[in-house]
Parts: structure tokens; C-alpha cells; sequence
């Protein structure tokens, strides 16, 4: 890789993790999740705020096609950020508390339905009135109306974890659910969105023929590669001693491998990555360690490039009058009014008490770093055109900025951070 390339790759990660750290820490001071201040990063970074005023600071970072016109920068980044991600999806699966969503799972998979059905169907009812004006190069109706349906109907479950954990509710009833609903809930909105990206695709393999290889990987790894590692991980638990030195190799191997798989079908990556983590035992020894090891090493190293990518794809400043701000605006009322509305609906239904109910509504709603995943997505396949991606990002920080003070105002909590009587 020649020099220049690694110089720029080097300052624009040293850049967004300089900037994220402190926007992160300011937001935490303010009760927000810090993964607030290191999306904003990728932003101020970019087109929106430092190309604006300063670009030849910006163009220090991402060299201008003139300097750069093969794109190596770029590349480069979208590589680093690649592997962010897919390791990223690959601890979120590992997050997943199969036992405790089990014993939830009728009342977790009713208000998940619910609070993916409701958005999803408002998301393909705006994409009627969106698609002429703001759909991305390549698209058909169907596909542009099933990308918008999953974009708005997805949860952010490491960021609902933070939220719940950072508040000292996660072990409460009311934990215990959202997490179950944010569990099953990405369960679904991932399958959803690999069918939208197969539709993508049906020019070259057929949809049904995508579903089937998805249909035919998730059951392998459930019914084979699964009961494998049920045999493997026993050996690896004692604590007194040291994991194995294959340990290590052998997990990486399966993530890539999971990853390669899923991209080779026609899915997108890290949905292979999120179902290898799955299906490791939540409460393993690997499950803990490589949480440990990798997140940090993920979330600060790795991630900064997506960051860095999805703000330069971000260009607020071309959302230049009154009737796009109005179309911002109705994406982020229509979102939250979907999510939390069928959430709320939902838990009332299965007996939630109405403050609770609210409050599970009020989690659902946030989106963070998921969303921006989902997102670039879109408009790598051109399903997005450039003015609806930059409505949809600001969407998925207003909806990640309200959650926190709308679940402080539907719960009160005791001294020992149980919810107060309703």
C-alpha cells in the first residue's frame, strides 16, 4: 500500500477517534450514549461542517480525486471499515441472551412484531411519496419500498443494552423484556434486510434463490456448526487455566468464514458475522473473553472508519430548502410515531402496565450505529439517493437522542435502580 494512502488512512482514523472521544464524553456527561458524539464525528468531519468552512482541512484527510483519482483513500478506508463492522455485528450476536429471550419470547416476539410492522408499513407508505424525487441510481419500487420499510423499522440493541445498563435496569422486568424485543427484533429487521438486499441482486441471482442460500446458511449453522461448537466450547471453560492457543484463530476463522459465506449468497456480510455470534452461548467463557478483548479494539479502532465514511457521505448542507427539511422532519415524526406507537400498543396488549409500555416504546426508538449500518447499505446498492441518506442519519440521531430522556420521564427509579411502583 503506498505511503500516501497509509498517511491518510492513519490521520483520518487518528482524526474521527480524537474528536469521537470527546464528543462521546461530553454526551455522556448529558446521560446520552457516546456512540452519539463518534457518528457527529464522522459528520463535523465531513462534507457537512469541515468541507464547508475549511476543505482544504477535509481534503487533508480524504484527498480530492485530483490528488487521489483512483480512489485509494477511500478504498482503503471502506476495507478498515468493513472489518469494523462485521466484527462489530459479530459481538452484537454474541450479546444475544438466547435463554433469557427464550423464556420472554411469546411476549418479546409480539411486541417486536409489532414494533417492526407499524414502522415497516409507514416506511413503505412514504416510500410512495419519496421514491420519484429521492431514490438512489439503482432501484426498482419494490425494492426502494422494502429498504425504506427495514431503515425505518430497525432497533439498536447495543446502544438499548448501554441505555439499560448505564441506568442500572437491565436485570428489572422491564429490562429483561426490552432486551428480549431488541433481541428478536434484529433477528427479524436482519432477515428483512437481507431479503431487501437479494431483491438488489435479482438481477443477477434470482431472489428465490438468495432466500434459499440464506435459508440453507442459517440452518447450517444452527443444526451443524452450532452443535460443534457445543462440543468444542466445554474444553475451552475452565478459567484456571489460559484459553487454548487455537482459541483465538478458530473464531476469527468462523467470523470471516460466516461473513464470506453471506457476502458469496448475495447478503450483505455482517449478517453471516451477527449469526456466528448468536449462536455461541452467551454466557460462555469465549462469548465473555473475546467481548472483553475485541470491543475495544472494535469500537475505538476499527468502527472510527465507518464513522469517517458514513460523514463523508453525509452532506447536510444539500438539504438546501424548505420542503426537504419538511420531508427530514416527517421521516423522524413518522419513525418515532411507528416505533414507539407500535411498541407501545404491543405491550399494553400483552399487560405491560402503560408506564412501562412507554418506556419499552421509548427504547425501541433508538436506532445509533445500526441504523447507520443499515443505511450504508442502501446506498452503496444505490437503493438511497444522497439527499434521503443525509434525512435518514439525522433521523437515526434525533430517535437516538430522545431515548434516554424519554425513558427518564416514563421511569422513575428507586435508589436501587428497580422501577417505582406503577
Amino acid at each position: 500500500m503506498p505511503v500516501d494512502v497509509v498517511h491518510h488512512v492513519l490521520l483520518t482514523l487518528a482524526a474521527v477517534i480524537a474528536v469521537g472521544f470527546a464528543l462521546g464524553r461530553g454526551f455522556r456527561y448529558l446521560g446520552q450514549p457516546p456512540v452519539i458524539g463518534e457518528v457527529l464525528a464522522g459528520i463535523l468531519l465531513g462534507p457537512s461542517l469541515l468541507g464547508a468552512f475549511a476543505p482544504d482541512a477535509m481534503h487533508a484527510l480524504i484527498p480530492t480525486p485530483a490528488v487521489d483519482p483512483h480512489g485509494r483513500v477511500p478504498a482503503a478506508l471502506q476495507a478498515v471499515s468493513q472489518l469494523g463492522v462485521v466484527f462489530y455485528m459479530f459481538l452484537v450476536g454474541l450479546e444475544l441472551n438466547a435463554p433469557a429471550l427464550r423464556r420472554e419470547i411469546r411476549t418479546a416476539a409480539l411486541v417486536s412484531s409489532f414494533s417492526i410492522a407499524v414502522p415497516f408499513a409507514l416506511g413503505i407508505g412514504l416510500s410512495l411519496l419519496l421514491a420519484n424525487e429521492y431514490h438512489g441510481p439503482k432501484q426498482s419500487p419494490a425494492t426502494f419500498a422494502v429498504f425504506m420499510g427495514v431503515a425505518m423499522a430497525i432497533t439498536a440493541f447495543p446502544v438499548l443494552a448501554r441505555i439499560l445498563t448505564d441506568r442500572n435496569l437491565q436485570r428489572t422486568p422491564m429490562g429483561v423484556m426490552a432486551l428480549g424485543c431488541a433481541a428478536v427484533g434484529d433477528v427479524i429487521a436482519w432477515c428483512m434486510l437481507s431479503m431487501a438486499v437479494g431483491m438488489t441482486q435479482a438481477d443477477s441471482k434470482s431472489f428465490w434463490t438468495l432466500l434459499g442460500g440464506a435459508a440453507g446458511f442459517i440452518a447450517a449453522m444452527v443444526w451443524v456448526v452450532r452443535p460443534l461448537l457445543f462440543r468444542i466450547l466445554p474444553r475451552w471453560e475452565p478459567a484456571d487455566r489460559p484459553l487454548p492457543a487455537s482459541a483465538v484463530p478458530l473464531v476469527f476463522l468462523g467470523v470471516l468464514l460466516s461473513a464470506v459465506a453471506t457476502e458469496a449468497i448475495g447478503i450483505h456480510a455482517v449478517f453471516g458475522a451477527f449469526i456466528f455470534g448468536a449462536i455461541i452461548p452467551h454466557d460462555s467463557r469465549v462469548a465473555h473473553e473475546f467481548t472483553a478483548k475485541l470491543k475495544d479494539a472494535v469500537t475505538v479502532l476499527l468502527l472510527p472508519a465507518f464513522f469517517a465514511l458514513s460523514g463523508l457521505r453525509t452532506n447536510i448542507g444539500i438539504l438546501s430548502d424548505a420542503s426537504d427539511w419538511l420531508v427530514c422532519l416527517a421521516i423522524i415524526a413518522l419513525a418515532t410515531l411507528g416505533k414507539f406507537g407500535g411498541t407501545f400498543i404491543a405491550a399494553r396488549w400483552a399487560g405491560q402496565t402503560s408506564r412501562n409500555s412507554a418506556a419499552l416504546g421509548a427504547l425501541m426508538n433508538t436506532r445509533g450505529l445500526m441504523e447507520l449500518i443499515v443505511l450504508n447499505i442502501g446506498l452503496e446498492l444505490g437503493i438511497l439517493g444522497p439527499k434521503l441518506y443525509a434525512m435518514m442519519v439525522l433521523m437515526a440521531l434525533a430517535t437516538t437522542l430522545m431515548a434516554s430522556p424519554m425513558l427518564h420521564f416514563f421511569i422513575r427509579s428507586n435508589a436501587d435502580g428497580t422501577p417505582a411502583r406503577q
